[in-house]
């Protein structure tokens, strides 16, 4: 059984930060490629930013390119996005997935990620 934990959503104003944070646990061996995505009411599931396996590799939607960064602690199995400048379009549940496939580049599409957290909740105040 894999596990995938978010943590670190929360209200801030427009213009601060949130540092989000996925620890995956489980029996299968680790490191896991992961994906960040977000999903606003009424909208669908979106990729925002993903890391590979090997932390050679990471990829950003456009809108969050200069402003978010992912990274890895290998060690702690976490992966962390760290959201700068935040506006109200960012608004959103985050929800973390692993890949277990190791691929040298990072999938963007949901059905290529194997396990899911619960996500959690970034509201950004105007």
């Amino acid at each position: 059984q894999v596990q995938v934990v978010e943590s670190g959503g929360g209200l801030v104003q427009a213009g601060g930060s949130l540092r989000l944070s996925c620890v995956v646990s489980g029996r299968t061996p680790s490191p896991y490629a992961i994906g960040w995505f977000r999903q606003a009411p009424g909208e669908e599931r979106l990729f925002v930013a993903g890391i590979n396996w090997a932390d050679t590799a990471t990829f950003y939607e456009e809108s969050v390119k200069g402003r978010f960064t992912i990274s890895r602690d290998n060690a702690k199995n976490t992966v962390y996005l760290q959201m700068n400048r935040l506006n109200a379009e960012d608004t959103a549940v985050y929800y973390c997935a692993a890949d277990e496939w190791k691929r040298p580049n990072v999938a963007t599409r949901k059905l290529n990620y194997d396990y899911w957290g619960q996500g959690t909740q970034v509201t950004i105040s105007s």
